[in-house]
């Protein structure tokens, strides 16, 4: 145990999740000296097209998509200062209720043992003592971060080797006044708070806060490096200065936990070090 350098491990669906969900701790526990390692399940195929062309049109061409969203991905490691990224190399099923979900290749419907017996390969492979992803509902519903969540389990069950596993959260108190802050800045906020009492997580649940505040703008950075999928990235319309005030820390429900380290916590590697 003493000879495995600490290692987190990141697992999400898409490129431009690390940077949403996880590059303030990416960035963080790197600068630590902390090995980190992304998975990427998906190639990202249903996001914007280089023009900003959407999935439904015809012209939508995945083969220039998939290239173009590896390069990007390469590039928000860079500014993370990510070890090692992986490929599961899974097609994007995209959002609920789309066709594709039923896409035979897809993501969605890839078997869970099979994808499970991949990610315990690179846990095997890594060793990663802190393993995190999205919560059983892929945080909004979104069929590739539940099917992330999945297999992550399954892994979990098949090698038994992270000590700790962590969900991706947003504490609910985080979110009153969001939409107000938005406004001043005349920027529309995509999320309706008041419509959906269900966004976000209860701020009971959370356990576990890290301060990122010193790397807030290397998270912009790497959302930026995702050029393509701007549109649909509204944090970018913030702008770094705004986004490092109201995105400096990023908050984590605990899961499962061999440490007995108490909660909450302000290091994902309580009780490892």
């Amino acid at each position: 145990m003493a000879d495995r350098p600490l290692t987190l491990m990141a697992v999400h669906a898409h490129p431009d999740d690390e940077a949403i969900g996880t590059g303030g701790i990416l960035a963080h526990y790197a600068d630590e000296g902390v090995r980190t390692v992304l998975v990427t399940c998906t190639n990202g195929e249903l996001g914007d097209a280089p023009g900003g062309i959407k999935p439904e049109d015809p012209t939508h061409d995945e083969n220039l998509v998939v290239p173009l969203r590896r390069r990007e991905l390469e590039a928000s490691c860079q500014v993370l200062g990510v070890t090692h990224l992986e490929l599961l190399g899974y097609h994007d099923s995209g959002m609920e209720g789309w066709p594709q979900n039923e896409a035979p290749e897809s993501f969605w419907q890839a078997p869970v043992e099979v994808a499970a017996h991949q990610l315990a390969d690179l846990m095997r492979k890594y060793e990663p003592q802190v393993v995190v992803t999205y919560d059983e509902k892929g945080f909004y519903g979104h069929p590739d971060h539940i099917q992330a969540n999945r297999i992550t389990h399954a892994a979990l069950e098949e090698c038994g080797i992270p000590a700790k596993l962590y969900y991706t959260a947003v504490a609910r108190s985080l979110l009153r006044g969001f939409g107000e802050i938005l406004a001043e800045a005349g920027i529309e906020s995509p999320i309706d708070v008041e419509e959906n009492p269900d966004f976000g997580t209860p701020d009971e649940l959370i356990t576990t806060t890290i301060d990122c505040s010193a790397v807030a703008g290397r998270k912009y950075a790497s959302l930026a490096a995702h050029a393509s999928q701007s549109e649909n990235i509204f944090f970018l319309q913030m702008g770094e200065e705004m986004f490092s005030n109201v995105m400096g820390s990023e908050s984590f429900v605990r899961a499962f936990d061999s440490t007995g380290a108490p909660v909450p916590e302000d290091d994902l590697f309580a009780g490892l070090r």
